[in-house]
């Protein structure tokens, strides 16, 4: 398959991206090309006031099996064993899930098939998660004798702490069903409904200001690093700046009025 062809890009009505990770012979893993590509177009849409929302999808039996294991494998080879290979993965891979994070627009994964290890890191990178009923979920590296430590941290800030160490600490497969009890996914659809589904929160999302969801997301993970008191002082002062934009004020107004906004997204 042509590496172009890895990472495909659509744009759809209403200002949705969808990006689909397209390398199913090796299970959609997260290859140097794959990080590149996937950054690079996080990155892109990010800064594209055109666009709204960001759909992450995969096409094949696996969703995303994380770190190509081969081209790890073949990075032992260098003279000092592979570290500073192994150190240049792990910083790309960390640069594309807190791309994810720190983009304006909202991503929401749209998850069929296997989940594992950096994939699974993946899903949870992602603001929101819809998968399949037949998706499963791991962090297995404790089977191959490497704990899943760079997943452990998307995952851990999206579940409790001992759902997250028991994934960690066994490596099981958990179901769609299961991770969406733990919060690792929103919900869990009949997989020949997910896209709807998927789209239909798109949509929804879309149709509001950019400038009001760029705010709270950032707020979001501002705030969570922050103690309660520090949380509240940053929490109000956002709020004050957000009463301020003209979108805020448009938004109040027409719900005053009793009609429907019309954002100019600032």
């Amino acid at each position: 398959m042509p590496e172009g062809d890895i990472l495909l890009q659509d744009r759809c009505e209403g200002g949705i991206l969808r990006l689909t990770l397209n390398d199913a012979a090796r299970r959609n893993a997260l290859s140097e090309a794959m990080l590149a590509k996937l950054g690079a177009a996080i990155e892109s849409a990010g800064a594209d006031p055109s666009l709204r929302v960001i759909v992450l999808a995969a096409n094949g039996p696996a969703y995303c099996a994380g770190h190509d294991l081969k081209e790890m494998t073949a990075g032992r080879a260098a003279p000092d064993g592979g570290r500073a290979y192994f150190a240049s993965v792990m910083e790309r891979c960390a640069g594309v899930m807190q791309g994810i994070a720190f983009c304006p627009k909202p991503v929401i994964a749209e998850v069929t098939g296997v989940a594992t290890a950096a994939g699974c890191q993946l899903v949870a990178s992602c603001d929101l998660a819809i998968a399949a009923d037949t998706a499963r979920f791991s962090t297995p590296g404790v089977h191959i004798g490497l704990f899943c430590s760079t997943p452990m941290v998307a995952l851990s800030r999206n579940v409790a702490a001992k759902h997250a160490m028991e994934m960690l600490l066994t490596g099981d497969m958990t179901s769609a069903a299961r991770a969406a009890e733990i919060g690792l996914i929103n919900r869990s659809v009949p997989e020949d409904a997910l896209q709807d589904a998927v789209m239909e929160m798109a949509r929804k999302i879309a149709s509001k200001s950019s400038m009001t969801l760029a705010t709270g997301k950032r707020a979001f993970h501002a705030q969570r690093e922050m103690s309660l008191p520090d949380a509240y002082a940053y929490a109000s002062n956002v709020m004050v700046e957000n009463m301020l934009a003209r979108d805020a004020e448009e938004g109040i107004g027409a719900f005053v009025e009793k009609r429907a906004p019309e954002w100019s997204d600032a």
